[in-house]
Formats: C-alpha cells, structure tokens, sequence
C-alpha cells in the first residue's frame, strides 16, 4: 500500500470511493459514532465519506484513513479539517477501531498530523474538542501540548464540550554576540 505520511507503526493515505467498508467499520461502531453524534445509519456513513473525499478535494485536508504498517490493516482515521482557515487554524481529529484503543495509535497519528500540519502545511495553530466523557482523548490532547481554553456548544451531539488550542511552536533566534 501507498501512504502520503507515515509513523513508526502508521500508514496515512486518502480515502477513496470504494473505502465504505472500512467507514462502516469505524464509523458504524457505536462506541466510535456516539461520542460524534451517531450512531450513524449506513447512508450516514456513506455521506461522511463523501464529505471527507470532497473536503480533501476542495481544501487538502480530511480525517485520513490510518492503516497499520505491520500488516496494512485498518486502524482508524485522523487528520485536519479547517477550522479557521482564514487564520490558519485547523481542527485536528482522530477516530480508532477500539481493537486499537489503548495502544498508543492515538497520540502517535495524531503527533504526525501536528507534525504535518506545523511543517509542510504551515498552520498557525490547531484546534481540538472532545466529548466530555472522553477522558482518554482529554489525556491524548494534553500529552501533545495542547492548552484547555473552555467549554463550547457542539451541534452534532448536543453537548457541551472542552476545547483546546496548539499553537504552532516559535522558532529561536540566534542569539548575535557583540564583541
């Protein structure tokens, strides 16, 4: 398999029209789609890929399918989506088939993402949110930096929500020595 992006046990590529099976996989669990909304009917499903196939066509960002180097399996998705694209801020996300859950996958995809996102796509910040009862993604956020700003509405499951911000790390100046 092609990837675009890879980590030490990760492999990032797009998604593409015959990737259903693997959405139905991850976004049809409903311990992945509730804390998003769902649980998410197959159509729902169907209509969240297309969503992500054309935003990474109309704005090179999207929830990228992540395989696992060892055996190209599927392990989830992560990636951006904009945010604030005017400023350059997007919003980072990650989703893992539970089997992957507790393994470090989450923080590994999502510090690549941060890496690809400061690097070759130059953002000037990330933003994050997770579903208040997600202690795991809470701990996944905080380990990569990122700083608790408040609390927010989110439409999609009704909730109130903790929100985060990175902000893309500053560069040193060398220092000039006066003689």
């Amino acid at each position: 398999m092609s990837y675009f992006l890879t980590s030490a046990r990760l492999g990032f590529r797009h998604w593409r029209d015959d990737d259903l099976s693997f959405a139905l996989e991850l976004w049809g669990d409903p311990r992945v789609s509730l804390p998003l909304g769902g649980p998410f009917t197959p159509q729902q499903i169907r209509a969240r890929l297309d969503q992500q196939i054309a935003q990474m066509s109309e704005t090179g960002l999207q929830l990228w399918p992540i395989f696992l180097l060892e055996d190209s399996s599927f392990a989830g998705c992560a990636g951006l989506r904009p945010w604030r694209p005017e400023q350059r801020i997007h919003e980072i996300g990650y989703h893992l088939i539970p089997s992957n859950w507790g393994k470090g996958l989450a923080t590994e995809a999502a510090s690549t993402v941060i890496n690809h996102a400061f690097g070759p796509l130059a953002a000037e910040a990330l933003f994050a949110g997770h579903h208040p009862d997600n202690d795991a993604s809470r701990r996944v956020l905080i380990k990569l930096g990122f700083q608790y700003t408040g609390d927010a509405f989110y439409e999609p499951t009704n909730w109130i929500e903790p929100q985060y911000l990175l902000h893309r790390p500053r560069r040193k100046s060398a220092s000039v020595q006066s003689s």
